[in-house]
């Protein structure tokens, strides 16, 4: 859908703009109070009778200018009265004796967990592996199990790591930790009083999953306890992509799918405003002054209460190329929605010095200095540090609806690059990889990928159609022959992906894998060749029989039977020992979501249905159910039916990363990612519903699966750079 420009731009018409009158003529900015928890109770009060500074947003002015934090005369005499108050009550219950208590919010252990146990064993003896009806599969059935594993992960979260700190029945402090560990059955924060990290950055996930009891508790707490204004450093990039992105996104689903998850009647921004923006753009303030460096290439960290930026502890300083180039997709539209275009300045300022220094053929060190704007090293690659710079370049063409094909032009060129220099193929079975350049273009390459390389096979399939099916892109004036070599690179990359997990005794993908290739390696500029014959080969293109062999219709070998540890590509996939842990990562499910949606293939839904099943018997926190004990001692007894919890033998209560997923049972690390929920789990569902549910065509995803809708500039932004050099395609 096509958002519009603010009040104070002349004339435009739009169905959201009854939507945002609304919520901007409601909107106020409340002082709130800082909840946190800790050992003293004095303590405890001294950080609740704080007052929260909050950043007015103004939306209807130039330029936003504040920095420090918002102070008032009216708000802080009436915050100064209400800690009195509190303070005066306090000190009374501690009078008469009360105690207070710091306590986990308790709940009865939900079926969920139980109920996924049962299903756990059940497929693990082979006796389903989904339901079916005659041979259609049950894709409904297989979203419910994505729902009932999420939740089991919230439910988890909310047992060990969203905690109350009680002060009596008068006075409850909620915190929500940032980091959750499963197994110790406990949370921590990054900063004092938390950053959300956990809670906005699942919130979207949520709200699609249509969980409305947990949205609410959620927004609650994003209205009571969450504040941006602690003394404490952060980085830059995860902050932009999971809290900034994760408050926009939870903005757009809310508005644009209000019977998910909806809001009741008496619900805070029930009328109109929305806490959501208005949380966004404090933060997004904060953040602007990681950008005040002097090339105006953005600081690695900034710290939160004063909003000054920090340059890396490490790498010399330097801030990474991926952490630079993937703020723009969250500037952008929240300049959209409020009007404020020096949101979108900022960051189209970096794409304009990234750009400048003229790499060879659109590939990038992977270390950039915020002081002079100038790469560091040249090392390059499309794993850490480098991948989602690459990613934000078609999704920004892509966001903008088309309206801005320089990052057409630089995602094009650098896919050529790719194709050029990083791909090759490996010994035995013609797998396609994306290797490393660690030294630079000209010295040898590395066959090493990341497991967040597999981020890439999805992004190209989504620049080729745009979001259409394949069925109707090639019907588009515009497809060529290499958009058709785009979507069978995705293709094989994706297939490369979902080799690695195959390949460990888990099925769970390493964080890191090595393959096995031809000294010298096979580029894949050196055995693609371009077609000469004029014969129509039934895909839309047209290529000679020796075009199809030696091309890139080189097709890797078949990776069935999966069982047969001799097959040939086995012998290509290497792991270290260093590089066996997984971290629930979401880049192939990623991929094979986008994969599914354009070619409209069910084999990428069924690689996805066999990758969750090894997340849940391989990654689940399970536990024994023990009867309760009465007070003479003697254990009380279940008199509820077998499906109850108290009749269950064992649950899931949560799902953690793996220290090692290539032995059986697999090492642990006591540690939940947030990205498993607002990524990984948000693909599987999104895999296993139907098509047209978040159309392609009308959404684009930041890099950490939060939603934003595609948006016309209007007259008030626009591209505001452009290229030294345009890149031409050669063929």
């Amino acid at each position: 859908m096509s958002f519009q420009i603010p009040n104070r731009v002349p004339a435009f018409n739009s169905a959201q703009r009854e939507i945002e009158d609304g919520y901007w003529r409601a909107a106020t900015t409340n002082s709130q109070f800082a909840k946190q928890s800790g050992i003293q109770l004095t303590e405890r009060i001294g950080n609740f009778i704080t007052p929260s500074r909050e950043l007015p947003m103004y939306k209807d002015k130039p330029y936003y200018k504040s920095r420090g934090p918002y102070s008032g005369g009216r708000k802080r005499k009436k915050a100064l009265w209400v800690a009195i108050c509190i303070g005066f009550l306090v000190g009374l219950w501690w009078f008469l004796g009360g105690r207070s208590g710091h306590t986990r919010i308790v709940r009865p252990i939900g079926m969920k967990g139980g109920d996924m146990w049962k299903w756990m064993q059940e497929f693990e003896k082979g006796v389903v592996s989904g339901k079916e009806k005659g041979k259609t599969i049950d894709w409904e059935e297989r979203k419910q199990r994505v729902k009932d594993a999420f939740l089991v992960s919230w439910e988890g979260y909310e047992q060990d790591a969203w905690e109350q700190c009680s002060l009596d029945q008068w006075l409850t402090l909620h915190v929500g930790k940032d980091i959750y560990e499963p197994l110790a059955r406990k949370g921590k924060n990054m900063a004092e009083g938390g950053m959300g990290w956990i809670i906005v950055d699942a919130l979207d996930t949520l709200m699609l999953m249509n969980l409305t009891t947990q949205v609410q508790n959620s927004r609650k707490w994003i209205q009571n306890s969450l504040r941006y204004e602690q003394n404490q450093d952060v980085n830059t990039f995860e902050t932009t992509i999971r809290m900034l992105g994760g408050l926009l996104s939870a903005h757009y689903i809310s508005k644009t799918y209000p019977d998910l998850a909806p809001l009741a009647e008496d619900d805070d921004g029930a009328s109109g405003d929305d806490l959501y923006i208005e949380k966004a753009t404090g933060l997004a303030e904060r953040l602007l002054g990681a950008f005040e460096s002097p090339s105006g290439i953005p600081f690695a960290s900034f710290n939160l209460n004063s909003s000054q930026g920090i340059r890396s502890h490490t790498d010399n300083g330097a801030s990474s190329t991926a952490e630079a180039g993937s703020l723009q997709l969250e500037f952008k539209y929240l300049a959209k929605l409020t009007g404020e275009t020096h949101y979108w300045e900022k960051v189209e300022k970096v794409m304009e010095i990234i750009d400048g220094n003229q790499m060879q053929d659109g590939l990038l060190p992977i270390f950039i200095m915020a002081d002079t704007g100038k790469f560091m090293g040249e090392n390059i690659r499309l794993g850490s540090r480098g991948d989602s710079y690459y990613e934000y370049l078609i999704k920004q063409f892509l966001q903008t609806s088309g309206e801005e094909p320089i990052y057409e032009n630089m995602w094009n060129q650098a896919l050529a690059g790719i194709r050029k220099h990083l791909i090759t193929y490996t010994k035995h079975a013609s797998l396609t990889i994306v290797g490393e350049r660690p030294s630079g273009l000209t010295e040898p390459l590395m066959p090493k990928m990341d497991h967040l390389v597999c981020f890439l096979p999805g992004t190209i399939a989504l620049g080729a159609t745009g979001g259409l099916p394949l069925s109707k892109a090639r019907k588009t004036p515009g497809w060529n022959r290499r958009k058709e070599d785009e979507i069978i690179l995705a293709k094989e990359l994706v297939k490369t992906c979902w080799a690695t997990y195959l390949a460990t005794e888990t099925g769970l993908a390493p964080e890191i894998a090595y393959f096995d290739i031809d000294k010298p390696p096979r580029m894949m500029d050196d055995v693609f060749s371009k077609p000469k014959g004029e014969s129509e080969d039934g895909e839309g293109q047209k290529t000679t029989g020796k075009a199809k062999e030696e091309g890139i219709y080189l097709f890797s070998k078949p990776l069935e039977p999966l069982g047969d540890k001799n097959s040939a590509w086995r012998e290509d996939v290497i792991i270290k020992p260093s590089d066996r842990h997984n971290l629930q990562r979401p880049e192939t499910i990623e991929s094979l979501f986008y994969l599914y949606r354009i070619t409209e293939d069910e084999m990428y839904r069924e690689w996805g249905w066999e990758m969750f099943k090894s997340f849940i018997k391989h990654t689940a926190v399970i536990e024994d159910e023990t009867p309760k004990q009465n007070q003479d001692g003697s254990s009380e007894q279940s008199t509820s039916d077998d499906n109850s919890p108290a009749a269950k033998s064992s649950y899931i209560r949560a799902f953690t990363s793996l220290s090692n997923a290539d032995t059986i049972p697999p090492g642990r690390i006591d540690n939940m990612e947030s990205f498993w929920l607002a990524e990984t789990l948000k693909y599987f569902y999104l895999l296993f519903s139907d098509k047209d549910f978040i159309p392609l065509t009308e959404t684009v995803f930041n890099t950490e699966a939060h939603i934003f809708p595609r948006f016309k500039m209007g007259k008030l932004f626009k591209t505001g750079w452009k290229r030294k050099t345009e890149w031409k395609a050669t063929d």
